[in-house]
């Protein structure tokens, strides 16, 4: 029997572990992924290839969790700071993860869109959320380098005094 609960405990411990490795982590790079937009348009990391690429990727209920930082983001893009031929910034919605019907999912997704001026995405499924181990129930600010390297990775809201920083992170890579 104490064997029996051994190899039961050993299994769920590895199994658990399994689970993460490919949690996604700085200075590794993200596995690619295809997800469509409102319009039914299919784009994967490559739609977006050779920018530095910002991913926010958050459950609909927390849409304005990081929005202090997407401001400070849009800042610097109309500042003409991050540059439309080397930086790309998207959302995607964490559809798996909220109550929330597609249909209301996608109305705060176009406010969104509008607002910021970009591409948001749909994830149905959570398969980027399990791929990449973001939280749940938050959101999540992905920033890659031009090869998809991740540079800096937060699950939940970017502390204040970090936006600076991650804005200079996302211009100074561009120079990369």
């Amino acid at each position: 029997m104490k064997r029996f609960l051994f190899l039961l405990v050993a299994f769920v411990f590895l199994a658990g572990g399994a689970a993460f490795a490919d949690e996604l982590k700085v200075g590794a790079k993200a596995s690619d992924w295809s997800f469509k937009d409102a319009d039914e348009k299919v784009f994967t990391m490559e739609s977006w290839a050779g920018k530095v690429f910002l991913v926010t990727y958050v459950d609909p209920d927390e849409a304005d969790l990081n929005e202090h930082f997407a401001d400070a983001m849009k800042k610097a893009k109309d500042d003409g700071l991050l540059k439309d031929e080397t930086y790309k910034g998207i959302g995607i919605a964490d559809c798996a993860a909220t109550w929330k019907p597609n249909v209301a999912i996608r109305a705060i997704a176009g406010r969104k869109a509008k607002k910021f001026n970009t591409t948001i995405l749909f994830d149905y499924d959570a398969s980027l959320r399990k791929a990449w181990g973001l939280g749940i129930d938050t959101s999540n600010v992905i920033l890659m380098d031009k090869n998809r390297v991740c540079r800096y990775i937060f699950r939940g809201r970017v502390p204040n005094e970090k936006v600076a920083e991650i804005v200079k992170l996302a211009i100074d890579l561009q120079k990369e």
